[in-house]
């Protein structure tokens, strides 16, 4: 599975680098993701939008409105950002949807940076066996 999730991470890099080719920064999250968007569709990379993200508590799954920007191929979740630094709050939200979906991978991408290699962070989640 980590062969094809880091050749997928690598792809999604790649458009997203493609894309902030073209528009470079200062432009809203909203432009670059239908962007970003257009091009894993050019590509053939499969994703789904704004996908709802339910939460479990005790039992009950709550419909609390939580919507993913990205989840690309069912294994990688994508958060977009135009913002003028990530910070810890964004890291702790992609690291949420991880473990509330059960996915172990996820790109965070600032678009909103000079060289686009500088707003990315892939996080890796490792669930233990629960045997």
């Amino acid at each position: 599975m980590f062969t094809h999730v880091n050749v997928l991470t690598r792809e999604i890099i790649g458009a997203a680098i493609e894309v902030h080719r073209h528009l470079g920064p200062g432009l809203l999250e909203s432009a670059y993701l239908n962007c970003l968007m257009r091009e894993l569709l050019l590509r053939g990379i499969p994703f789904k939008h704004e996908w709802p993200l339910p939460v479990e508590y005790k039992g009950i799954r709550l419909e609390s409105g939580y919507r993913m920007d990205l989840l690309v191929a069912d294994a990688v979740v994508v958060e977009a950002k135009s913002v003028e630094a990530l910070a810890p709050i964004h890291d702790a939200q992609l690291l949420t949807y991880l473990k509330l979906g059960g996915w172990k991978v996820g790109l965070l991408i600032n678009f909103n940076v000079e060289i686009l290699k500088h707003g990315i962070r892939r996080k890796v989640v490792r669930f233990e066996d629960e045997t």
